[in-house]
């Protein structure tokens, strides 16, 4: 694995950190800890991560106002540590900008897969070696994707995104009109089969149309849901 990849692990409970500290580190990630929620937005907001592992439960500040004070400056991705019946709190944390979530109890493994998922789609991180993308800009009536500096624009408009929602676009955008599943989708964007909820992709949606209907009605139109299937990116060449 690549060299040098700093991950933040935010939880109360010591015995977790060490854990995730320990598996992370048998792949040569550098990992930083934080006991409580005021003490991980301090240090993910002063130092660069490329993944932050955030229980929702600490102490002086939770999981969720970290994530929403986090995403009001940085798109660092996060993936949420959640205990078993707080589907709510999942929920309410995709809707702040989280990009995943592992549910307590987990396997050490899966939270392996679930960091080198979010890695492994982060064209635009380190993670990819040094690898130069070709100069890369899609223009769709009413959006704008410049892979290059990794934005979106809307009818002019900068739409920001975290790292998941832009990821999930690019994807579908690639084949407009072609339809997905929502288990294609967790399989290709969030690049796992077996721990997936489909409801991450719902949500993650929800949100991308929000923000897209935010500046621009018409570029949130162009994402189409088709019932009882999946989800489609729609071009009007009208």
């Amino acid at each position: 694995m690549a060299k040098n990849i700093r991950v933040l692990v935010a939880d109360d409970e010591d015995r977790i950190r060490r854990l995730i500290k320990m598996y992370l580190e048998r792949e040569d990630f550098v990992i930083e800890e934080a006991e409580n929620g005021t003490q991980a937005l301090d240090l993910a907001l002063n130092n660069e991560y490329d993944v932050i592992l955030l229980d929702i439960m600490m102490p002086e500040m939770d999981g969720i106002e970290v994530c929403q004070e986090l995403r009001k400056e940085k798109q660092t991705p996060v993936i949420m540590l959640t205990a078993k019946g707080e589907e709510a709190n999942r929920v309410q944390g995709f809707e702040v900008g989280t990009d995943d979530y592992i549910v307590k109890p987990f396997s050490p493994r899966e939270v392996v897969l679930r960091v080198k998922a979010v890695l492994r789609r982060m064209s635009f991180s380190h993670f990819n070696e040094g690898d130069t993308p070709p100069k890369d800009i899609v223009v769709f009536p009413h959006l704008t994707i410049d892979h290059d500096a990794h934005r979106v624009t809307a009818d002019g408009h900068e739409v920001s995104l975290t790292p998941k929602e832009y990821e999930l676009l690019c994807f579908i955008a690639k084949s407009p009109d072609k339809v997905f599943n929502r288990e294609v989708l967790l399989k290709e964007v969030w690049q796992y089969e077996f721990f997936g909820d489909l409801r991450t992709v719902d949500t993650h949606v929800k949100r991308l149309r929000e923000k897209l209907n935010n500046v621009s009605k018409e570029a949130s139109k162009m994402i189409v849901t088709v019932w009882g299937v999946g989800y489609k990116f729609e071009v009007d060449d009208a």
